[in-house]
């Protein structure tokens, strides 16, 4: 299933890692995570997010901010039932455990170029197989995966097709253009409009939309914490002005935002 990032030939269980038949050994961590982002893949010495970014969105979803998101993607991958899942950006797993609770007899695997991340992921769900990787070279093997999870992280379309198996499928969840508007509102002179819709046109041949939904609800955030933690897990947080995170951040009243995703699922017909 695993692949080596230096040649692509199968990696195989050796002690405490993995190694393939050219002698290339990637050693597991002490945390649990495989680490296979080679140096010469890195695009700076420790990619992805910082460990304040990272511990910023632990905060937040663990106080269940973003429950309702997690829980209905769970409900989506169940009704799938694949044999091999892979959530490709996994960020520091609060998502990827939750898949995992969802698919006990599934093999799951994720990853994240972040080792910031992954270090803290590996906590979540020990029975999941954590890498440090890239999203644009994932260290797995040609059709390996019937379902992959992509929340909140960019894409390779080509991979992400590459990886699955013929009727399996891609599930991206994404923010709408209303997503964390009042947010928005207060950090922005202006408002500018994008449209959520602009991946349906990076589809390569071959994969269909099968599904479609989004889901919306309103999130008070009571605590200055939740806020500030919100601020520094998005680009809002560091787009935005000092003055205009301290309104933020420093409000009396509660801060209610809308929180608004889009589920999109994509099967390989091929």
């Amino acid at each position: 299933m695993l692949a080596c990032p230096l040649c692509q030939a199968t990696l195989a269980q050796l002690d405490n890692g993995v190694a393939c038949p050219a002698g290339h050994r990637f050693d597991r961590a002490r945390q649990g995570y495989l680490n296979l982002l080679p140096v010469q893949h890195k695009n700076s010495r420790d990619p992805g997010d910082n460990q304040a970014m990272v511990e910023a969105r632990r905060d937040f979803l663990d106080a269940g901010h973003y429950a309702p998101v997690a829980r209905r993607l769970a409900q989506l991958a169940a009704e799938r039932q694949p044999q091999a899942w892979l959530d490709i950006g996994c960020g520091e797993g609060y998502y990827t455990a939750q898949i995992a609770q969802a698919l006990p007899a599934a093999d799951g695997y994720a990853l994240d170029i972040s080792r910031e991340a992954v270090k803290r992921a590996c906590r979540r769900a020990p029975e999941v197989t954590w890498m440090v990787a890239s999203m644009a070279r994932v260290p797995m093997a040609d059709a390996s995966c019937s379902f992959i999870a992509s929340v909140f992280s960019p894409l390779d379309w080509q991979e992400a097709r590459r990886l699955l198996t013929p009727g399996g499928g891609l599930m991206r969840v994404g923010p709408t253009s209303g997503h964390l508007m009042e947010l928005r509102e207060v950090l922005y002179d202006e408002v500018r409009p994008y449209a959520d819709d602009k991946h349906l046109a990076l589809v390569p041949a071959g994969m269909t939309h099968a599904h479609g939904e989004i889901l919306e609800f309103r999130l008070s955030l009571v605590e200055a914490k939740a806020r500030a933690d919100l601020l520094a897990m998005t680009p809002h947080g560091w787009r935005a002005s000092a003055e205009k995170r301290a309104q933020v951040i420093e409000q009396p009243e509660p801060f209610v935002v809308t929180v608004s995703m889009r589920y999109d699922y994509f099967v390989r017909q091929d």
